[in-house]
């Protein structure tokens, strides 16, 4: 099972966003049979048959096992992911585009770019799982504190010229065999967790 599933195909994501399926997406971080199922959520068997095939189908759960009982064979699905996260490009004719109107203080700008960064490393880590290999990413997480508007145009401003002056020292546009990677800083103001 992945830590985290990217879904690319809009039919996916509609059928992951369906209640009933996203809760069974939910309930099979363990492998269970329908049968187990319709008794934890409330639904008969058959419903709960028809929603695993339909997941099953777009490749968000899978066979785990299969078990005899008596004449029958029980099927036991897992989900295929812990957790999944819906690209952009599941939606791709409306799916948002940085370079149409790029403002480093947009808050929409900044969920294009959110969006880009999402559907990127969705088809890196779609194109390495499928060769088996891994993809060479960094990310840091953290907040800050402002005490004024002022510190916080400043800290922009000093971040952006401190980020500008690493992509100038390790840019080499000639550097045979090099590989271009792609950067994005972002700062919002921070959303309690509940």
């Amino acid at each position: 099972m992945l830590d985290v599933a990217v879904i690319e195909d809009a039919a996916t994501a509609e059928v992951s966003l369906d209640p009933v399926r996203a809760r069974l997406l939910a309930e099979l971080a363990e492998p269970s049979s329908a049968t187990m199922l319709a008794a934890r959520i409330g639904l008969p068997r058959q419903k709960v048959n028809y929603h695993l095939r339909t997941l099953e189908q777009h490749g968000l759960v899978e066979l785990a096992e299969e078990r005899r009982k008596g004449n029958m064979t029980e099927r036991v699905m897992r989900a295929t992911a812990a957790s999944y996260v819906i690209s952009p490009a599941a939606l791709a004719a409306v799916q948002p585009d940085p370079g149409r109107s790029p403002d480093r203080l947009s808050a929409r700008w900044l969920l294009a770019v959110a969006a880009r960064l999402v559907r990127d490393v969705g088809n890196l880590l779609t194109g390495a799982s499928k060769a088996g290999r891994k993809v060479a990413t960094f990310a840091l997480d953290g907040e800050v504190r402002f005490a004024s508007a002022a510190d916080r145009a400043a800290f922009a401003e000093e971040l952006a010229t401190a980020v500008t002056g690493l992509v100038a020292k390790y840019h080499d546009e000639d550097a045979a065999g090099g590989r271009a990677h792609r950067i994005v800083v972002a700062v919002h103001p921070s959303i309690p967790e509940e």
